[in-house]
Parts: structure tokens; C-alpha cells; sequence
């Protein structure tokens, strides 16, 4: 494994992607799980889907790609930021796990905010299921330590940097 690797996650908006790009602007190796590792695919095979009506299509990480990522020890540490259905596969890969918390006033403020053509930018797009995932939760990992991501980003940063 790595010589030191975390997880940063969170539901839709939490800021997971404005972490990763801070993390990274402070000289920090980061993967953006979501543009780097992410892909729907099966959750219980992990082969690609592309009929968005197929029930078994998730958002999920290439687990391969997470296992040779958190391998590579070319760096003290790596972070490794985004959500993925299918973490139950490589959290164990993981030094620490974050997940950024947000409330539903934050995370209503967030999508309407995001443009058109991201995810969630559209009410068909992902804000029912952004707030569904707020509400349940259900797909975050367990046992992480919980960040509060309505704080100022520089603030956000700092606490994760202090666990670590």
C-alpha cells in the first residue's frame, strides 16, 4: 500500500471537488475519484452500464485503478476525493476517511448554484436524488470522521490536514 492514503467523501455538494482542487493547490497528490476512477457500471459486478433504466447502475470506482493508486508510494500522501457506491471494496485501503457534512439549506444552496451542464444542475439530473442521499445517507462511508463542510474552505482543509 501507500505510504499514507484518505478517502474524502460526502454526498453530492458537500465540496468534495473544491477539497480535492485546495488539497491539490497546497502541493498535496490528489486523485479526483469522480473524473479520474468514476463510471456507471453494475454495483454487484462492476462492468460498465450504459442504459441509464438498468436498476443495477451505480456510480462506482474502477477498484483496480483505487488498489495500483493506493500501491503507488511515489508520494507521502495521496487523497483520494469523491463518492462511489462501491467503496466497501477498497476502504480498507484507506489511512483515514472523511466525509464532508453539509445541511439540507447548504446543499439546496449548492445545486442551485451549479451550472446546467454539471450534474445536478437540473432538477432531472440528480437534485431529488442529491437530497434523497442527504436524507439517508445510505451510500457514505461508516466509521469516518465527520467534517463540517459549511465552514470556510481554508477552514475545511485545515481540520482534515490536522488528522492527518
Amino acid at each position: 500500500m501507500g505510504l499514507k492514503n484518505y478517502l474524502i467523501d460526502g454526498v453530492s455538494c458537500a465540496g468534495k471537488t473544491t477539497v480535492c482542487d485546495e488539497l491539490q493547490n497546497r502541493g498535496y497528490h490528489v486523485i479526483h475519484g469522480d473524473r479520474e476512477l468514476a463510471y456507471f457500471g453494475n454495483l454487484e459486478t462492476g462492468e460498465p452500464v450504459d442504459d441509464s433504466a438498468d436498476e443495477h447502475r451505480s456510480w462506482i470506482w474502477d477498484v483496480e485503478k483505487v488498489r495500483a493508486l493506493a500501491a503507488d508510494q511515489n508520494h507521502a500522501a495521496t487523497f483520494f476525493c469523491g463518492g462511489s457506491r462501491n467503496s466497501d471494496r477498497f476502504i480498507d485501503l484507506f489511512d483515514e476517511v472523511f466525509v464532508l457534512d453539509i445541511d439540507l439549506e447548504t446543499l439546496n444552496r449548492r445545486l442551485a448554484a451549479r451550472p446546467k451542464t454539471e450534474w445536478g444542475g437540473t432538477a432531472e439530473e440528480g437534485e431529488s436524488f442529491a437530497r434523497y442521499q442527504h436524507e439517508t445517507k445510505e451510500s457514505l462511508p461508516k466509521n469516518a470522521i465527520i467534517i463540517d463542510a459549511t465552514a470556510l474552505l481554508s477552514s475545511v482543509v485545515d481540520t482534515i490536514l490536522r488528522h492527518v
